[in-house]
């Protein structure tokens, strides 16, 4: 199994970000791998999303169930698609000066992505993976592009 850890501070409040982390029609606006992306169902704690991922000749698409924590977690888990095994965690902490009264409006915050992953079989891990691997070591660094085309550098 693969397994990518990512954090990073920004000047952007864990609401601004936990939104655009959440709004998975917008993916394909600014992922140049998302072909597609659809949220399928709704749910009261979050909602179930399905991607379509499309670079280097590869197309493979995959649906994942997202539970979504107040503004400051979603968690990913695997519905169906080309893995054996796929589930995450973007965690959104608010950061600002000790004594500071933080929440998810803060005026910065810590980003955490946590990604483990596995193919279905030989013959995907040989396709689909070199790809995956690509997309998901640079997946935090194009929210935060994303957040600087949205809201402004900061």
């Amino acid at each position: 199994m693969k397994h990518v850890k990512r954090s990073v501070l920004l000047w952007y409040s864990p609401r601004e970000m936990f939104e655009l982390v959440t709004a998975v029609q917008d993916y394909p606006q600014f992922l140049p791998w998302c072909e597609r992306a659809e949220v399928v169902e709704q749910h009261d704690d979050g909602m179930t999303a399905r991607l379509t991922l499309a670079k280097g000749g590869v197309r493979h698409a995959f649906t994942t169930r997202n539970v979504h924590r107040g503004a400051q977690e979603v968690r990913v888990q695997l519905v169906d698609g080309p893995f054996s095994e796929l589930e995450g965690t973007w965690a959104f902490a608010p950061v600002g000066r000790a004594g500071q009264t933080l929440d998810v409006d803060a005026a910065a915050c810590r980003i955490g992505f946590d990604l483990r992953y596995a193919f279905a079989n030989a013959a995907l891990e040989a396709l689909v993976s070199p790809v995956f691997d690509r997309i998901a070591d640079t997946l935090v660094d194009s929210f935060v592009q994303r957040a600087e085309q949205v809201h402004g550098p900061r």
